[in-house]
C-alpha cells in the first residue's frame, strides 16, 4: 500500500470534504463503510428484491459522486446519506402505486373491451395514432391527457410560454380528432 493514504480513522464528514476537495480515492473507503448498509436498507424497503437493491445502491453511490458538492459538513453524514435513500424509496413506491393503478385500468379496460369490440377498436387506433406522434407531442399528449398536468405546470416542465403549449395542445387535439374520426359516434372519442 506504498503510496496510498489511510483513510480508515477519518470521520464519515472529513472523508465528504476530502471528497469536495477534489480527493475521489477517499470514495471506497465511504464505500467499504456504507455499501452493503445501503444495500441491506434497499433490499428491505423495496419488497427484497436483490436486483432493484443493487440497482438503487448503485444509483445512490453515483448521485453520490455526482452530488458530492450538495453534502452540507454540519449534518450527520450517515443520517443525509439515508435520507437520499428514503427519497429514492419513496419516489420508487409511487411509481409502483402508479404501475398498480395503470395496470388495474388496463384489466377493467380489456374487460370493457371483450364486451365491446367498437371500444377495442378505438383503443387500437388511440394507440396507433399516440404512438405515431412526434416525441415533443407525445410528450404534450402524457403530460395534458394521461397525467392530467394544468397548462402552467406543462409549461413550466416543457420551459415553453404558456400561450405556446395551449395552441400546442389545440393542434394536437385537432390532428387527433381527424386521426380517430371513423370513432366520433363513441362515447370516448376525444
Amino acid at each position: 500500500m506504498t503510496g496510498q493514504k489511510d483513510y480508515t480513522y477519518l470521520t464519515d464528514e472529513a472523508l465528504i470534504v476530502l471528497m469536495q476537495q477534489g480527493d475521489n480515492r477517499v470514495f471506497d473507503e465511504i464505500y467499504k463503510r456504507y455499501g452493503q448498509k445501503i444495500f441491506r436498507y434497499f433490499f428491505k424497503m423495496l419488497w427484497q428484491d436483490k436486483d432493484r437493491a443493487e440497482d438503487f445502491t448503485q444509483d445512490l453511490f453515483v448521485k453520490l459522486i455526482k452530488n458530492k458538492t450538495g453534502y452540507d459538513a454540519t449534518r450527520n453524514f450517515a443520517t443525509w446519506l439515508f435520507s437520499i435513500a428514503h427519497n429514492m424509496c419513496k419516489n420508487e413506491y409511487r411509481k409502483q402505486e402508479v404501475r398498480v393503478k395503470f395496470n388495474k385500468m388496463k384489466e377493467a379496460t380489456n374487460t370493457i373491451q371483450a364486451h365491446n369490440p367498437d371500444l377495442a377498436r378505438f383503443s387500437t387506433a388511440l394507440q396507433q395514432c399516440t404512438d405515431a406522434l412526434q416525441p415533443q407531442k407525445k410528450e404534450l399528449y402524457f403530460l395534458r391527457i394521461i397525467e392530467n398536468y394544468t397548462i402552467p405546470q406543462i409549461a413550466a416542465i416543457m420551459d415553453l410560454p404558456e400561450g405556446t403549449v395551449k395552441s400546442r395542445i389545440f393542434n394536437l387535439l385537432k390532428e387527433m380528432r381527424e386521426n380517430l374520426k371513423q370513432f366520433e359516434g363513441l362515447l370516448t372519442y376525444p
